[in-house]
């Protein structure tokens, strides 16, 4: 039969079923040169790097202390509440949100959420920020390490170089007898070690001082090494995991071994866990302890929705949650006793109380810890198992955070990027350029409000907006069913809805009223303009919430309630792609592409 022959309403129908083919077999030929999105090759890739991008550094200088200043065990409290409002909460609907969509963090929220699809785009720009100054902190570790390998740990004499008159060796044998006439300005070897070759301090705030070609040098080293890590994807990433993500505790085993056998450890013990009750009446203890869930879980940074998108879609992420959390906040509390019984020694050897020598963040790494180290045994060896410990830390958590920022770029234009060599060279040129502005932007300052309280607050409580009100609380909670066959308990359908924004405003609010500038120590305040410069990092990231509403708003078509209308639906299933950027076959979730549809033609 020939075409001349066939009715005319046949005609139509043959002619679209032929472009179609021909639109298909174009599409075809585009996708051939792409590389594969990918997934992990096995489940423990994916859980050793999240537990190596959430597990970092806070969780052993920054829980101990704060469970020691806040009233010891009472801590638990206030710690145990916000993990089951907002840690819990927050860290599933992150990874369920990536293994749903199979999408980074933020081509996920503009699928589910296109109105606050600047969710995405906030944490990648905080990512970015982590990415100049966290690194920073490995150098210093690496150029702390470098220098274990001497004959005499160089921070425990004062025979030094760059040491001063004003150095002072102190012990128990001489505490108490000679430090009434020592002069006030008398500093230890480890400080001056710290402030006058690791940092080479300026003499003010309103100099920024010269860069320092060892720590530069140990910088590009670390960032090398990222380099590679992150290089091939999740191809490289998921076996550099294997062993960045499961040194540190057998480094930390071997320190709390070690720790706990040193004379005046139980004494560490104690003033780490005896409870004071009273503490739990001051407002501060509840803000510290929502403050560290939100750092040390990695929530509203995008990384868990990136790691969770390379997850098959039947993997049990609704278990996986909960596996995690209880490893991150085990091991905060299994480092207290490792960190507080060498602060324990260390006390004791100088004959003073433990409150003097208790210090957290870079302080306790970097001054206390290394102090102690000094005082013990075959100090070297103990130097070089903590500051390996450290490195492998937070080296886990800068990779991770790398790979996370990739997928989301990657994602946003896959035809682009997924091309020959061009995510290599575009993940090299992220790590030159960040590498370049952390030698002279890395300041407390723009460690103190880049990826600030306030900002991950905010994220948090939109967040919990888009999936408790806008996408849906119980069609979230129906995804996580499809996937994993596991209906999430009703206490989660009430903390998206309810208690996690109602909590996150209220510390928020908490965080506003008792602000107050930044201090450096040493009786020093930030000057206005640092303060004011720090509150625009701040608003580079929660800033682009807005900016993306409007920009959506304002590229849709229709009147603006149908906008709000068109913004507030998912476009996980929608035939066209909200941008050019991202074509269909990509915008769509793999997994749900994959599952049987019934196909209506529009010809019919």
């Amino acid at each position: 039969m020939t075409s001349q022959s066939l009715p005319p309403q046949i005609e139509p129908v043959l002619n679209n079923v032929e472009n179609r083919r021909t639109s298909n077999k174009t599409t075809e030929i585009n996708k051939v040169d792409l590389h594969a999105r990918g997934q992990w090759a096995s489940k423990s890739e994916f859980l050793l790097a999240v537990a190596g991008q959430i597990i970092g550094l806070g969780n052993v200088w920054r829980f101990p202390y704060l469970c020691y200043k806040n009233g010891g065990g009472v801590f638990f409290v206030p710690y145990l509440l916000f993990l089951v409002l907002c840690g819990i909460p927050l860290f599933l609907l992150e990874t369920s949100l990536g293994q749903y969509t199979s999408l980074g963090g933020v081509s996920a929220w503009r699928t589910i959420c296109p109105i606050l699809g600047g969710l995405g785009y906030a944490s990648q720009m905080m990512i970015l920020h982590g990415c100049v100054y966290y690194i920073v902190i490995l150098a210093w570790a690496l150029f702390y390490l470098s220098y274990s390998f001497q004959e005499e740990l160089p921070w425990s004499h004062c025979n030094n170089s760059w040491n001063t008159d004003a150095c002072f060796m102190y012990d128990h044998r001489n505490h108490t007898a000679n430090v009434s006439s020592l002069p006030e300005n008398t500093t230890s070897p480890i400080m001056e070690f710290w402030e006058r070759e690791v940092l080479q301090l300026s003499d003010s705030l309103d100099e920024l001082g010269p860069i320092s070609w060892k720590l530069a040098l140990c910088l590009a080293l670390v960032w090398f090494v990222c380099y590679f890590c992150v290089w091939k994807g999740i191809k490289s990433t998921g076996k550099v995991v294997y062993l960045t993500a499961t040194f540190p505790y057998v480094m930390l085993f071997v320190l709390l071994v070690r720790g706990v056998t040193l004379p005046g450890a139980a004494q560490g013990i104690i003033y780490y866990l005896k409870p004071n009750h009273t503490r739990l009446a001051d407002p501060q203890v509840w803000m510290d302890a929502g403050t560290q869930i939100f750092f040390s879980y990695g929530i509203c940074l995008g990384s868990l929705t990136a790691l969770g998108s390379y997850n098959k879609y039947n993997n049990d992420c609704y278990k996986d949650s909960y596996f995690l959390c209880l490893l991150n906040s085990s091991t905060s509390f299994l480092a207290g006793f490792a960190i507080f019984s060498v602060l324990g020694f260390m006390a004791e050897e100088q004959g003073v109380d433990i409150a003097t020598v208790a210090q957290s963040g870079p302080g306790l790494a970097f001054i206390a810890f290394p102090r102690a180290v000094a005082m013990m045994p075959i100090p070297q060896l103990w130097a070089i198992c903590f500051f390996l410990m450290i490195i492998m830390l937070g080296l886990d958590t800068q990779f991770v955070s790398l790979e996370a920022l990739m997928t989301s770029v990657t994602d946003l234009y896959p035809h682009l990027i997924r091309r020959g060599y061009r995510r290599e060279l575009l993940l090299l040129f992220i790590c030159v350029a960040c590498f370049l502005i952390g030698l002279i932007m890395v300041t407390p300052i723009y460690d103190h409000f880049s990826c600030s309280g306030a900002s991950l607050l905010l994220l948090s409580i939109f967040q919990s907006i888009a999936i408790g009100w806008i996408y849906g609380a119980e069609r979230f909670c129906s995804n996580i069913k499809d996937m994993t066959g596991h209906n999430p308990l009703l206490v989660f359908k009430l903390c998206w809805k309810y208690l996690t924004p109602a909590v996150c405003t209220a510390t928020f609010l908490f965080s506003l009223v008792c602000w107050s500038p930044l201090s450096f120590g040493k009786g020093l305040v930030a000057p206005s303009w640092a303060t004011a410069l720090g509150w625009l990092l701040t608003l580079s990231s929660v800033s682009l919430l807005p900016i993306w509403a409007i920009y959506a708003l304002a590229m849709t078509p229709g009147t603006l309630t149908q906008r709000f209308h068109t913004l507030c639906k998912p476009t996980i299933n929608s035939p066209q792609a909200f941008h050019p950027g991202i074509l269909p076959e990509y915008r769509s979730a793999v997994p749900l592409s994959e599952k049987p549809r019934k196909v209506v033609d529009d010809v019919i």
